[in-house]
């Protein structure tokens, strides 16, 4: 089974949720949750599900859970076709 992981930075309490494109090598997600008990993770997970067209279950946050940058475990996939999928270049 394909799978992958990307780096990804997280832009909290965002006016706008979705894909942002890229910053520093990381897909940027800008995502309406505030940073608190979780709820900031629980969102970027079911934004990136849907932009990947993935269920939840495979997207998992492999490194950065307290952290703005994160390592994201994409189930499925591979890293070309995620990033395909989020509309960025490979």
């Amino acid at each position: 089974m394909a799978a992958c992981e990307l780096a990804v930075r997280v832009v909290p309490r965002a006016s706008k949720t979705g894909v942002a494109g890229t910053r520093d090598g990381a897909v940027l997600v800008r995502i309406g949750a505030a940073p608190v008990d979780g709820a900031a993770n629980a969102e970027l997970v079911e934004t990136l599900a849907r932009a990947l067209g993935v269920p939840r279950r495979a997207v998992s946050i492999a490194a950065g859970s307290a952290s703005r940058s994160k390592r994201v475990r994409i189930d499925g996939l591979t890293r070309d076709e995620a990033l395909r999928a989020l509309g960025l270049e490979p």
